[in-house]
């Protein structure tokens, strides 16, 4: 599996970083913006796949383990930087998990909600990736 992981562009100042998402810089169109925070660092999300949708998750704050399937080979990534974001193709099982004190999770997406789209059960995705 090859994980992608996506430069944010960010401009360097003494009062502070700024991260720019624009123009080119997430492989999509985004159409849905989320985000995840307060998570207990006992907590798992994610736990599913998508058909079609496609998104790039940034650790906005604190860090996050993601674990990433493919229905053959399984990678761990922690996100821990806000200028780098996780693309996640479709078709791809995740789940979030060790979440600092304080982490936030942005997730940009390449669909709006569609209940259709989830694969929320294991067998099921691996059924579909064979």
């Amino acid at each position: 599996m090859k994980t992608t992981i996506i430069d944010i562009p960010k401009i360097e100042n003494n009062l502070g970083n700024i991260a720019v998402i624009e123009n080119d810089t997430i492989p999509f169109e985004v159409k849905r913006v989320y985000y995840l925070y307060d998570i207990p660092s006992s907590a798992v999300r994610g736990g599913h796949a998508h058909k079609k949708l496609t998104q790039v998750l940034i650790a906005i704050s604190g860090s996050f383990d993601v674990i990433l399937d493919n229905g053959k080979v399984k990678e761990k990534v922690t996100l821990n930087k806000p200028n780098k974001g996780l693309l996640i193709e479709n078709y791809t099982w995740r789940e979030l998990e060790n979440f600092s004190s304080g982490a936030v999770c942005l997730v940009l997406a390449s669909e709006n909600y569609n209940e259709n789209d989830y694969i929320r059960d294991y067998n099921d995705f691996l059924s579909s990736v064979k």
